[in-house]
């Protein structure tokens, strides 16, 4: 099918969401969750062949447990459908109503956002995270995946229209472009006739590419140089599990650690015990001349270092005279993602909280966190590290906009 045909079809089924009750959705959702379980083999067996693909073409290990699904994470992404179940629905919601002195009421009420196009890369959780938060907030979707997912993406979408057919709704709520060509791709960047709000989410070359091509609104997800500052007052111990889970618990996802920042007065004590568990569970370890001198077996980390997303057992360590250096060098280096300060001292936290510029901060606690399903949002359509309309974990109230209700008894503008 055509890509402007599937874009009329959209936009139509569209107007027959937003008309759909909020317990036929979920009755449709948890129906999709149950069919994703009961056709795990299918998925799986589709799964094999982007796998067996992905390592004859050379794809690094992190980019390859992105794209690897089991019957443990099917059960995950069914889990996440039905948490979306279970949330409140946004759409429909009054936000305000006010009397104006002419006698108008005006209110706000949230309304979907129509049509949205979703562009990614390996990871086919995101067709079914995707298709249930935009179906729930009574909006199309039109995904296009990477062409590494293409046979398990299929499947999803396969049982998702399959199941929607079944309870008498338009599968046409769900279209997954199968042509994975880069001219494709930039032809649904100017949809504008059909697609409302554009959403990339992948690596920061296919993001960079969506904003500087679209001409359809976008919603940036962004890129993870995720950083874990350990504070002169910090628990060593608590800073060590901290960054194992924050680094090593999943390398090729956008909320790991990719940056650690230590204070020069714990440096001494605090960087062995952290680089030594990172040596023993492979990762290389960039730094500068202090960290070279206090730890051996440590590579010169470069400038780039400290800006780059490795989504690898790599880490780049920088060493601080001062809390502000590190909000300094952080707000400087980062992408706006999830940064961690590990410490004892509450003001240094809240300075912490107060001065980062990113769409998540935290305290004493992994980047790992960063998450829909961790925030209670059930699955999540991407993490926005811009500051307009959404930013960080993206839920249901992501994908809804406003619209004006105003109610009259007759008045004329003067």
């Amino acid at each position: 099918m055509e890509l402007e045909e599937m874009g009329k079809l959209a936009k139509a089924a569209a107007r027959e969401l937003n008309r759909l009750s909020k317990p036929l959705k979920n009755t449709c959702l948890s129906a999709v969750a149950d069919n994703l379980v009961k056709n795990a083999d299918m998925i799986l067996e589709a799964n094999k062949k982007d796998i067996e693909n992905g390592k004859a073409n050379g794809m690094p290990e992190a980019l390859l447990d992105r794209l690897s699904l089991t019957r443990e994470r099917i059960e995950g992404i069914a889990e996440g459908v039905r948490q979306v179940v279970a949330l409140e629905d946004p759409v429909g919601e009054v936000l305000s109503m006010k009397e104006r002195p002419n006698g108008l009421l005006i209110g706000k009420k949230r309304v979907p956002l129509g049509v949205i196009g979703m562009i990614y890369e390996s990871r086919p959780n995101v067709t079914a995270d995707a298709f249930s938060l935009c179906f729930k907030t009574g909006n199309a979707v039109i995904l296009r995946g990477g062409s590494d997912a293409i046979f398990s993406n299929k499947a999803f979408v396969s049982i998702i229209r399959q199941t929607l057919t079944d309870n008498q709704i338009t599968p046409d709520a769900v279209f997954l472009l199968e042509d994975t060509s880069r001219e494709t791709a930039a032809r649904m960047m100017k949809l504008n006739e059909y697609i409302d709000v554009l959403i990339p989410r992948g690596g920061a070359g296919l993001i960079r590419s969506v904003i500087q091509n679209a001409t359809v609104p976008v919603i940036e997800t962004g890129t993870g140089n995720c950083h874990i500052y350990i504070d002169q007052s910090a628990d060593i111990d608590m800073a060590v599990e901290i960054v194992k889970n924050a680094k090593l618990q999943r390398l090729g996802v956008c909320n790991a650690c990719e940056s650690l920042v230590i204070h020069r007065e714990i440096v001494e004590e605090a960087a062995p015990k952290v680089i030594a568990m990172l040596r023993e569970n492979g990762c290389e370890v960039r730094g500068d001349s202090t960290i070279q001198r206090i730890t051996a077996e440590v590579v010169p980390a470069t400038e780039d270092d400290y800006r780059t997303e490795y989504l690898d057992k790599i880490i780049s360590v920088k060493v601080v005279e001062s809390i502000d250096e590190a909000i300094e060098h952080i707000n400087s280096h980062s992408t706006g993602h999830s940064e961690a300060i590990v410490t004892k001292d509450y003001d240094n936290a809240q300075k912490f909280l107060n001065e980062i510029d990113s769409a998540a901060v935290y305290v004493n606690a992994s980047t790992r966190f960063t998450d829909g399903f961790e925030f209670g949002f059930g699955a999540e359509i991407g993490i926005s590290t811009q500051k307009l309309h959404a930013r960080g974990p993206m839920g249901l109230e992501a994908l809804t906009t406003t619209k004006y209700i105003i109610y009259g008894s007759g008045q004329v503008r003067p």
